[in-house]
């Protein structure tokens, strides 16, 4: 079975065997492209040819064993905007773009923002796909009017893939279109802001469910000489969820990639007030009958790769010539306990509760004896305070967390991970494999190929804990103290951030 992972940042295709051991993998990076302030795009054509590749590599690597089905688990919320051959017109506008503040306030006033939670169970926010495609239509009318379909990175390469645009009710779900009750495309939003729903991506009739084959062609371009089937993956984050073992109501799940992530499984969609003033959202889960609540940080991953990129070449060098991990070498030399600097990570404007894309990053309490790894550490402190804040957020919404099952690449790391148990003051549970949104999607694959005949029983046998991190209570009193001084950083600096 295969899971291939369709990030922000970069693609991975992993390959597993029957008893769900790791068989083969490949992988690729490729970058945000910001044209102008509070842009984020992307070369969706090049993010397919990269994916196709990274998949070509893992199928070399067990060419005698052929694959039987593929899913996929995607980037949420960006938007794809193809004319009738299923070519993009222009690059594709992703999650994190934060230029449609004048479309988000043209909803708020249509519709109102708890309707519209209520019936979608997104908050008004930039990131969210319909805002998008309002600002297309107003925008750039010639690309709205040459456009065929407007799909997400799902139902793209779905299109590309097997002749046909499909969408996950999961991915769906995230684009503030889809009516989370009645499980389908929310007429009415739709009508009010004249979008067609002929030019959105079929829904499939049930999650987990074939959707097609892969076209021969593209099969023989990655190396498959078989027939492979293609199942309904979904959201990345929702895949991650699944790939981690949470499949029961009240399972959670913090993912560490290019964002930082919590997952909350429901047995309903829990629409409350305090989520909706805290900008959770809540959407289908791929497992049938749940639901996500999900936390958001847009910085998470992105930011230690800024700081490793544009900071620690020095490590990368000495990573490429060594064969070690930058990651690591960075880390390597920081002092034991908490630093005594400050970081607020919102380089991306601030996630969840706040979701302020006015906010901005900021670096406090440097001296002449900070190092490079004292900026590191303190880089993921800042994060760290962030997810502590958003699992205070969920708690006395009533959401009950006793652990998180901690996936993704940060999870690759102990320094990380044990920071997050003395911050958060929760423990983590670390699975045998990390990329568990890669695993989610094969689990979902073996689900329609036949293998199995529920999610949960592909889950039982491929999802493994391999350790547990617990709070340390030295360490965890310390933090206490500096998470109370993290809190006032925001409403102190929020003013001169918003003058930089």
């Amino acid at each position: 079975m295969i899971g291939l992972d369709i990030g922000t940042t970069g693609c991975k295709a992993i390959v597993f065997s029957d008893d769900w051991k790791i068989l083969a993998e490949g992988k690729r990076e490729y970058s945000i492209l910001t044209p102008r302030s509070h842009w984020a795009e992307q070369d969706a054509e090049l993010v397919c040819n990269l994916a196709l590749e990274s998949l070509a590599e893992a199928i070399d690597q067990c060419s005698s064993d052929p694959p039987k089905a593929m899913a996929l688990s995607v980037q949420g919320e960006a938007v794809i905007a193809v004319d009738q051959a299923g070519k993009p017109l222009r690059n594709a506008i992703l999650g994190m773009d934060t230029r449609t503040t004048t479309e988000n306030r043209w909803l708020a006033e249509t519709f109102g923002a708890e309707t519209l939670f209520n019936r979608t169970g997104m908050p008004i926010h930039t990131m969210n796909t319909l805002t998008k495609l309002l600002w297309l239509k107003k925008n750039e009318p010639a690309i709205w009017e040459r456009s065929h379909q407007f799909l997400l990175y799902e139902d793209y390469f779905l299109r590309r893939l097997t002749g046909k645009a499909s969408i996950s009710h999961c991915l769906a779900s995230r684009t503030q279109m889809y009516d989370l009750q009645n499980g389908c495309w929310a007429a009415e939003i739709l009508e009010t802001c004249g979008i067609e729903h002929e030019r959105l991506a079929e829904l499939p009739p049930a999650a987990g469910g074939i959707v097609g084959s892969l076209n021969k062609k593209i099969a023989a371009q990655v190396g498959i000489q078989s027939d492979v089937s293609l199942v309904s993956g979904g959201h990345d984050q929702a895949c991650a969820a699944l790939g981690s073992g949470v499949i029961e109501p009240g399972l959670a799940m913090v993912s560490t990639g290019t964002a930082e992530v919590v997952e909350v499984a429901m047995s309903s969609p829990m629409l409350s007030e305090s989520l909706r003033r805290g900008n959770i959202s809540v959407y289908r889960h791929v497992v049938p009958e749940l639901y996500l609540s999900m936390t958001l940080n847009h910085s998470g991953g992105l930011l230690l790769r800024w700081f490793r990129d544009t900071l620690c070449k020095d490590k990368l060098l000495a990573a490429e010539q060594s064969g070690s991990d930058a990651y690591d070498l960075m880390l390597a030399d920081a002092r034991p306990g908490p630093t005594d600097l400050m970081v607020l990570p919102h380089f991306a404007g601030s996630g969840t509760p706040l979701l302020d894309t006015t906010s901005r990053g900021a670096f406090l309490g440097m001296t002449f004896a900070t190092t490079q790894a004292d900026l590191a550490k303190a880089i993921l402190e800042g994060l760290t305070f962030e997810l502590r804040i958003n699992l205070d957020l969920l708690r006395a919404s009533g959401i009950q967390i006793e652990q998180l099952h901690a996936v993704g690449g940060g999870a690759r790391s102990e320094s990380w991970l044990q920071l997050k148990a003395d911050i958060c003051e929760t423990p983590l549970r670390v699975p045998r494999v990390t990329e568990a949104a890669c695993l989610g999607a094969a689990a979902l694959a073996s689900v329609g190929a036949g293998k199995y005949d529920a999610v949960s029983s592909a889950i039982q046998e491929a999802v493994a804990t391999n350790r547990t991190i617990t709070p340390r209570s030295k360490n965890a009193e310390v933090y206490r103290r500096r998470y109370k001084l993290y809190l006032e950083l925001y409403p102190k600096l929020i003013a001169l951030l918003r003058q930089c």
